[in-house]
């Protein structure tokens, strides 16, 4: 149903492609069915969610009445669109700027909406700073107005310098952006150089002062909304915990349980793709002394520990092992299995990953360049069949050993595209450009794997991936944004400005089709195919105002076309995406990365890890492509449990949390800390056993 929604949420947001102005124009029959299509899709999953809710919850539910009204104005404005159009009048399709509504208010998209409430939250705190910043860019343009309107200075296009009082607050919020950084002091430099002062003044104090002020403000709002929104989803988690255990608890002595088979029952219901074995693991966790049932603490920490993933791994045999296994364990194999494992293996990989660096910078047309190409595939090449040789293949080619398939098909896909190259350069009949690209791309995205190479490296490429789920949230809520602002301005500016080829004879087409941009900015730095004619032009339009650079041209060019207020379109796109939305972004990926840095494992990932530990079922990090494990063995694993409900470890199982951060090498067994403090305390005075203890702790 999910799947579902989303596809007809896209399909519906995708009709702006299809509709006038057209990317790829459609009948108007055609994209009013499609429309009336995902509207009934849409109401019959509002119904769907009125049939298993409470009415009276239903209907307090702003999201549901939300949905209802952009449902209702949706069909209104079509059925008047159409009515309309049957006699020929023009008209605007006014309803869809609704339509990202659908995408907001379903309850898929609750992480959308987490990052709307966000932003409202953050709104009240944002005025405050904003107002001021407006009342210090005000003062800053009153001050400019008194010191250049009389002067009769002019800028670089001729036209008069700071004569106009809203232009000249236009020009100063553009360079709070730096977009027109010199260029706006140069005409009031060049008269004097003492008047640099002023503008120095003015951007310490509105760019790097007030635009970090934002910043700061976003991201204390949004922290502590955070935690706010994390508090309350904990006690809610909680809460519908506890009613679970009510429904589900059945009487034993003095006090309520969930007993074994229903607890195992209700793991299968709502964990189905876990293995046996894994569930037969969190009931030894849940269940500490193996009564029979679990207590209402217990039952509570389920979902916890249904959310902390657990790799099951199968210790195997290398192939080579089984066939030939005096060769593969004679001394010169050996030897060479400990040189791939050893650190220095890696270390001249990246050396020669490197060298290879500097020799595809080099000039490709040397047939030594061409020569050290083959020497260096070969090299590569070599690395694979040997690791292959060392480690169990099936461990090496992991689902989830993602730089080993990364290496692999990256380097048969750049030998096939050379030995194609190479075959298509002996015949004077054929271009081959097209595959040279695909060989010099391959040769560059071979580069990459240094990344892996590189501890610190590979920690913030693992948190950059750990973070991506949550940065498509941001990336829906400018999607909702981008879709609002690109149909405005769809209406505001379609066919205002027309992009013309090189050698086009129409009139004023070096001008973008409209005699207003005569010698304008914009006609001169040939912007004509930044419009809004289409969906996907206004998109990229769009994206260029995020990025910031020449915003004023283009405000300043759609201003000439139309009106000058239509600069406000321009400056409001600012404020909403760059100020806010940007800043809550930079402010999520801060707080992310801090979590990342600073976490540590919870209360559940150590109760799990003891309990794989004192099964004997824990696994050494560092020993994990030493004894060849693989992950995901599924479908064929025996449960722990033995006949006659005795727990047994399965031959070769072993376990282990997949954690964001490198797990601590030892992973020692309660008993075997029992010794260990025992020890301490027998050989040394209490201070010195501490001190070594946590040492010991501090060390992994």
């Amino acid at each position: 149903m999910r799947t579902v929604t989303y596809f007809f949420i896209f399909l519906n947001l995708s009709l702006a492609v299809f509709e006038e102005p057209a990317v790829y124009p459609l009948p108007f029959l055609v994209t009013s069915l499609v429309e009336v299509l995902c509207l009934l899709v849409f109401f019959g999953r509002l119904t769907h969610f009125a049939k298993v809710t409470f009415r009276n919850v239903f209907w307090k539910d702003t999201k549901n009445i939300c949905i209802m009204v952009a449902i209702l104005l949706s069909l209104t404005d079509l059925a008047i669109y159409g009515v309309l159009r049957i006699y020929n009048v023009s008209s605007i399709r006014w309803s869809r700027i609704v339509r990202p509504i659908f995408l907001i208010n379903f309850a898929e998209s609750r992480q959308i909406r987490r990052a709307f409430r966000s932003i409202r939250n953050t709104l009240p705190e944002i005025t405050y700073v904003f107002l001021l910043f407006m009342f210090s860019l005000l003062m800053f343009s009153l001050m400019a107005l008194k010191l250049f309107g009389e002067r009769n200075l002019q800028t670089a296009e001729g036209l008069p310098y700071f004569k106009n009082y809203l232009g000249i607050v236009f020009d100063l919020y553009v360079l709070v952006t730096t977009a027109n950084s010199p260029d706006v002091m140069m005409p009031a430099f060049d008269f004097s150089s003492w008047y640099a002062l002023f503008f120095i003044a003015f951007v310490i104090v509105n760019t790097y002062i007030f635009m970090s002020l934002f910043l700061a403000v976003v991201y204390n709002n949004y922290k502590k909304h955070l935690k706010n929104e994390i508090r309350k989803l904990a006690y809610m988690k909680h809460r519908k915990m506890i009613e679970a255990f009510n429904l589900l608890k059945e009487e034993e002595g003095a006090q309520f349980v969930v007993r074994e088979a229903r607890w195992k029952e209700l793991v299968k219901l709502v964990a189905p793709d876990i293995s046996s074995s894994h569930r037969e693991l969190l009931l030894r966790i849940s269940d500490d002394e193996q009564k029979g049932f679990i207590d209402k603490k217990s039952f509570v920490q389920l979902a916890d520990l249904l959310n902390i993933q657990v790799v099951t791994l199968k210790i195997r045999s290398h192939p080579l092992n089984q066939w030939m296994p005096r060769v593969y364990k004679s001394a010169v194999s050996q030897f060479l299995r400990s040189m791939v494992r050893h650190r220095g293996f890696v270390w001249t990989y990246d050396v020669i990953i490197l060298i290879n660096a500097v020799f595809i910078a080099l000039d490709e047309a040397s047939p030594y360049i061409s020569y050290a190409e083959w020497v260096f595939l070969a090299l590569y090449i070599t690395e694979i069949l040997l690791k292959v040789y060392t480690y169990e293949p099936r461990a090496f080619f992991g689902k989830n050993q993602f730089w080993n398939w990364f290496d692999t098909l990256i380097i048969f896909a750049a030998l096939t595209a050379t030995i194609l190259n190479t075959t298509l350069k002996s015949t004077t009949k054929y271009n081959s450009q097209q595959i040279l690209d695909i060989v010099f791309i391959l040769r560059v995205l071979r580069l990459i794997r240094i990344v892996d190479s590189i501890q610190r490296f590979r920690v913030i490429m693992n948190t950059l991936i750990n973070i991506v789920p949550t940065m498509l949230t941001f990336g829906g809520l400018t999607l909702v944004v981008y879709c609002v602002f690109a149909i405005i301005g769809m209406e505001l500016f379609h066919g205002k400005i027309q992009f013309f080829p090189a050698n086009s004879n129409a009139p004023y087409a070096l001008e973008c089709g409209n005699p207003a941009l005569k010698d304008s900015l914009f006609a001169r730095g040939k912007y004509c195919k930044n419009n809004f004619n289409n969906f996907v032009s206004s998109f990229i339009v769009l994206m260029e105002l995020t990025v910031v650079n020449q915003w004023h041209v283009f405000a300043n060019g759609f201003a000439k076309v139309t009106v000058q207020p239509a600069k406000l379109y321009f400056i409001a796109f600012h404020i909403v995406m760059v100020i806010i939305i940007v800043n809550i972004f930079v402010s999520f990926i801060l707080e992310a990365f801090f979590v990342e840095y600073s976490l540590e494992k919870s209360e559940v990932e150590t109760a799990i890890e003891q309990k794989i530990q004192e099964l004997g079922m824990g696994v050494q990090e560092d020993k994990l492509q030493d004894e060849q494990l693989l992950d995901n063995m599924e479908s064929d694993e025996h449960d722990l449990e033995g006949e006659g409900g005795t727990k047994r470890q399965t031959k070769g199982l072993v376990f282990k949390i997949a954690s964001k951060h490198p797990p601590v090498h030892t992973l020692v067994s309660s008993q075997s800390m029992k010794m260990l403090l025992w020890w301490l305390r027998s050989c040394c005075c209490q201070e010195t056993c501490l001190l070594l203890f946590t040492l010991l702790v501090q060390d992994g």
